[in-house]
């Protein structure tokens, strides 16, 4: 699975696109949540099931959100300490560190730098 190219262009490219997709659905929640309640307002049935009920979907996508960013990370730190070009140097810790600090756009970063771009070299072995 590591070596699999759909799932190292997955786990680069997926918390980018779960990013945007995030913040858009925020927008839309915040919009909806907004003319729910002017609507419920004017007609006098306003209830707290019809906003925990918004609620509930987009915290549902936040854990969604939430599984792909630690499966992202956990793949791409596993490919970086089997990588055999990262090994015997500090690049393997930089990585790491860059994974952590930096989610999503370390690993995207990582997917393109080491991967993509010695796609067709030969690894070497210390």
């Amino acid at each position: 699975m590591l070596h699999n190219k759909f799932w190292q262009a997955f786990f680069a490219l997926a918390p980018i696109i779960i990013g945007i997709f995030s913040i858009v659905g925020y927008i839309y929640f915040v919009i909806n949540l907004v003319t729910d309640i002017e609507a419920a307002e004017a007609t006098g049935d306003a209830s707290a099931s019809m906003i925990l009920g918004n609620i509930a979907w987009f915290m549902a996508f936040i854990a969604f959100v939430v599984v792909v960013c630690l499966g992202s990370l956990i793949f791409y730190i596993v490919h970086a300490v089997q990588n055999p070009n990262l090994k015997g140097n500090n690049l393997l810790i930089v990585w790491i560190l860059l994974f952590f600090f930096f989610s999503g756009i370390g690993q995207l970063i990582y997917w393109i730098v080491e991967i993509v771009g010695k796609r067709n070299t030969l690894p070497t072995h210390s």
